[in-house]
């Protein structure tokens, strides 16, 4: 994911880069933060590769940020825009702009966390990763590298899509605290798998797109049914 920060003071970029930092940390979100000192330059390196989200301050020197994502909206029309301003007069013309959210100056981390609440809802999954603790160092696993993973003798396995196996000293309960999007449904105490590479449920196995097949509790079967089936119907409309 490629972040932009539009702002002509410095000061009020970095302050937003690290209130960024805090809710990609958060909710393990896999970003890299751009800042620009005028909506000219944004534009310009825009214009080369484009931005997931930006944050737009609408009061800029002699630049005008609704402006700046009219001309942005010329040539991109599906980046996520947020406004960063000190008044909602210009509301409306940034609606118009097809604008995500307002943030108004100072925001809080609460209103950090609201707005990223919503638009984690809005980015491909392939974005959010785990860091584990692994025998070897500190090992970061995208959420789509793990076929299944599963708690055995004070250690989580991690099956991943390269055929590689992860170790990591941790508890399972600490492991799901971690998986917490759709995609992740724990079929028993101890072992958790990832839908979107499962192929089908029998009605006592996950049976994976590779073959293997992942057990399921039997007092988990009715749940790990509907799950899959979510998870499908979901995919389906994206």
């Amino acid at each position: 994911m490629r972040i932009a920060i539009v702002d002509d003071i410095a000061a009020e970029r970095e302050a937003l880069k690290a209130g960024l930092a805090i809710q990609l940390t958060r909710l393990s979100l896999d970003a890299a933060v751009y800042c620009f000192g005028s909506g000219t330059d944004f534009l310009f390196a825009a214009g080369k590769e484009r931005f997931d989200l930006v944050f737009l301050d609408i009061y800029m020197g002699n630049e005008n940020g609704v402006d700046t994502a009219r001309a942005l909206r010329r040539f991109d029309a599906d980046c996520l825009l947020v406004f960063t301003t000190t008044s909602a007069d210009h509301a409306l013309d940034g609606f118009r702009a097809r604008a995500f959210h307002y943030l108004v100056k100072p925001c809080t981390e609460t209103d950090l966390e609201a707005l990223f609440d919503e638009i984690v809802k809005r980015f491909p999954a392939d974005d959010r990763y785990i860091e584990l603790n692994a025998a070897g160092g500190p090992v970061r696993l995208r959420f789509r590298e793990i076929l299944y993973a599963e708690h055995h003798q004070h250690r989580i396995h991690i099956y991943r899509t390269n055929g590689q196996e992860t170790v990591a000293r941790q508890t399972f309960r600490e492991l799901c605290a971690h998986l917490t999007d759709e995609r992740f449904f724990p079929c028993s105490r101890g072992v958790i798998v990832n839908l979107e590479h499962a192929g089908d449920f029998d009605g006592t196995d996950f049976i994976l797109k590779n073959g293997k097949r992942v057990p399921v509790s039997r007092n988990l079967a009715k749940a790990a049914r509907m799950a899959f089936g979510d998870f499908l119907f979901g995919r389906r409309e994206i």
